[in-house]
């Protein structure tokens, strides 16, 4: 039997919903796809969800996963959440730089920044 993937955990804490990636890679498009179901999932149980995804064990992920983070991005802003991203390894974080994608994402070193920043 195949492996169920994307692997991710789901902890809710009082003022956040924290998603942390526990994959070292996600590059697989049946894993992207996988992940998008379980992401909106969580998304869609909450409006205006203060949502934090946690990359702390991603090394390596496909371009198509900065495709999704922007339509993450997009339906929490259509719930009227607010979304923070933590724990990006430095090879990753000069992707989003490279792409411009530090000016729309909500980047932070960890998860207790992240939450901090959605009180701001």
């Amino acid at each position: 039997m195949a492996e169920i993937k994307p692997n991710i955990s789901v902890k809710y804490t009082d003022n956040a919903t924290v998603l942390a990636f526990t994959d070292r890679k996600i590059l697989e498009e049946k894993d992207i796809r996988a992940l998008q179901d379980s992401v909106m999932s969580v998304i869609d149980q909450a409006d205006e969800i203060q949502l934090i995804l946690d990359f702390g064990q991603v090394e390596f992920l496909s371009s198509a996963v900065l495709g999704l983070l922007i339509r993450i991005s997009k339906r929490i802003n259509e719930k009227n959440g607010k979304l923070s991203l933590c724990h990006i390894s430095p090879k990753i974080y000069e992707v989003f730089r490279i792409t411009q994608l530090t000016k729309i994402f909500d980047i932070q070193k960890d998860v207790d920044s992240a939450i901090s920043s959605f009180s701001q």
